[in-house]
């Protein structure tokens, strides 16, 4: 076979990988229109709808563990077969939701195994996408991170559409069969990337790729780690509260401030978007830069000003974009960190803040009351992660540290 055959073999490969992912990603996305279930699933399990809530928190948290441990699974029986047994547990955990008539059923079905299905499946194919096209990370992790994020806002318009002509136990299941089919659908055109090759050009920021336990014994994963975790609690908690800041906090109409979550989608996506795609123009550590001071502007705004309608919506799209950005932009700016070949290790670790910022939040607001004391937290959090992305340094490459030592 000629250079020119392989050339498109592997060219074509790699596209239709990007397909799989995006169509993958768009099916584990439908987690995030949890909240129209919420209602029914209270009456129908005579439960407060905060305890029926409670399943999506579970959920989040099943998602974060199992993205850290997907590279493991990975290297085992490969990102195709991985893939497959998500999309196949995803489907299992929603027909199990669909006849749950407990609030311990519900949470071990919805929470546990839903939760388990999405970070298996999350985090693997976009890491093992994003290696596929090593000279444009920040567009591939947009499309990715874009898929699973269109994913909830299309899947949104399913459901509602499903429990308007179904019962609800009919909509659970047509939803895992659906999610299930095109999981698999898109496991099947994913091929596993290749290991790639270090870099020995005089542009190179990085010599070799690190371990995760070589990655761990280093300060800046901590302090990505840190400006990651901000990052998720910040837009988590907001995203999660912003009609009842409207309601609390602005004084608006119910209907008004449900007009909040149109503005955080359109936000999030612009954000997934814009700064993706700027990711790979500027430094990555730059455009998270970027993504803090806008970040800070939304709190400020949320913290320190006696807020007008139109000045809440500018507060909840700064956090929302910041948002969208960071966690689009984290998977690529880990690789030019500690390499792609251990990325999916490296970056599940970090990705646990996902979890725990999730909780986080309301964990603070339900111990201490109210917005202000989790605002000024989050906003302390932001200042500290500011200074860590203006002053962070790529780790010394093998050969310089070598160097140095001899010198000294």
């Amino acid at each position: 076979m000629n250079t020119a055959t392989a050339g498109s073999r592997v060219n074509r490969t790699r596209w239709l990988t990007l397909i799989g992912t995006i169509i993958t990603q768009f099916a584990l996305g439908s987690v995030y229109t949890w909240s129209l279930f919420n209602g029914q699933l209270s009456t129908k399990l005579d439960t407060s709808i905060s305890q029926v809530a409670f399943s999506f928190g579970l959920l989040s948290l099943g998602l974060a563990v199992a993205s850290s441990v997907a590279g493991k699974l990975q290297e085992r029986f490969g990102v195709r077969n991985v893939t497959i047994a998500a999309g196949l547990l995803m489907a299992v955990g929603l027909m199990m939701t669909s006849q749950a008539d407990n609030l311990f059923m519900l949470y071990l079905s919805a929470g546990v195994l839903v939760g388990l299905a999405d970070g298996a499946g999350y985090l693997m194919t976009l890491s093992n996408c994003v290696k596929w096209f090593p000279e444009r990370k920040g567009v591939i992790s947009a499309c990715a991170i874009g898929a699973y994020g269109l994913g909830s806002l299309g899947f949104k318009f399913i459901c509602s559409y499903l429990l308007s002509v179904y019962s609800l136990e009919t909509t659970f299941m047509i939803w895992g069969g659906l999610a299930m089919s095109m999981i698999v659908f898109g496991a099947l055109l994913m091929k596993e990337a290749p290991v790639q090759q270090a870099n020995t050009s005089k542009t190179s920021q990085q010599s070799r790729d690190y371990s995760l336990a070589q990655s761990m014994r280093l300060p800046q994963y901590w302090m990505l780690a840190l400006m990651f975790l901000t990052a998720c609690m910040s837009g988590l908690y907001v995203i999660g509260v912003a009609k009842d800041i409207g309601e609390n906090m602005v004084n608006l109409s119910a209907q008004t401030a449900a007009s909040a979550v149109t503005i955080i989608a359109i936000a999030n996506l612009s954000g997934r978007l814009v700064l993706g795609v700027l990711s790979d123009k500027v430094a990555r550590i730059r455009v998270i830069t970027l993504a803090q001071v806008v970040s800070l502007a939304g709190m400020s705004i949320l913290l320190f000003s006696h807020m007008s309608e139109s000045s809440f919506f500018i507060a909840i799209a700064c956090v929302a974009f910041s948002f969208g950005g960071t966690i689009t932009v984290y998977p690529s700016l880990v690789s030019d960190f500690f390499g792609l070949n251990n990325l999916t290790k490296n970056y599940g670790v970090i990705y646990l803040g996902f979890g725990i910022g999730s909780v986080m939040g309301s964990l603070i607001a339900s111990l201490f009351g109210g917005f202000t004391v989790t605002f000024s937290l989050i906003m302390a959090l932001l200042v500290i992660s500011l200074l860590m992305s203006a002053t962070i340094r790529m780790p010394h490459k093998p050969a310089e540290a070598k160097k140095a030592l001899q010198h000294a």
